[in-house]
């Protein structure tokens, strides 16, 4: 018993810490964002992140992982992987608070920065690209990768700059069309819908 509430506060503190991580990288650049600025959010000392996390980049891909959770955006996509992988620029629909975030808001504050382009490069192949290409068996690490630009790109275009045409609900001719380019990148013929 004593082991167990030992360790219950600091999972919690952890999570704490991630949960502030992911609030600072959503909101200001990577170089911007320091241990120290995150640290201070959560009343720990610094040390204490370090012990955690070990360094900026491991705290930065735990809140990518966090914030993306691609083992769950990916469980249904072997059934039917146009539609599925069409389906997830749409799961984020709808009003937000302040406080909720999504990768998008992560990576696109990321972007310019040389030491997160690296983190977020090893993060999308290592936890969507070469898992989407294994689940789905049949294209290779390039088609996959052609399916994640996609989806980034249709996402940033719709979330990030809202785009107009792009606007279209959950359920239309948009999603439709995306999974028809999405069977396309896979090597197959769309099914109509």
């Amino acid at each position: 018993m004593l082991i167990e509430t030992a360790i219950r506060p600091a999972v919690a503190t952890r999570d704490r810490i991630l949960a502030a991580a992911i609030l600072r990288f959503s909101r200001h650049a990577y170089e911007e964002t320091g241990l120290r600025d995150i640290a201070e959010d959560v009343g720990v000392d610094v040390a204490y992140v370090h012990r955690c996390f070990g360094s900026k980049e491991r705290l930065f891909t735990e809140a990518l992982r966090a914030t993306t959770r691609a083992d769950r955006l990916l469980a249904d996509v072997a059934s039917d992987p146009a539609p599925v992988l069409a389906g997830l620029i749409f799961s984020e629909d709808g009003p937000r608070s302040p406080d909720e975030v999504t990768l998008l808001d992560i990576v696109i504050r990321s972007l310019s920065s040389p030491k997160a382009a690296s983190v977020l490069r090893a993060f999308i192949v290592e936890d969507f690209i070469a898992p989407l290409s294994e689940r789905l068996g049949r294209p290779g690490m390039r088609e996959a990768s052609m399916i994640a630009a996609f989806l980034v790109g249709i996402g940033i275009m719709r979330t990030v700059l809202q785009v107009t045409p792009l606007q279209e609900p959950e359920g239309g001719e948009l999603e439709r069309r995306m999974a028809e380019v999405i069977a396309c990148a896979m090597g197959e013929t769309a099914r109509p819908t």
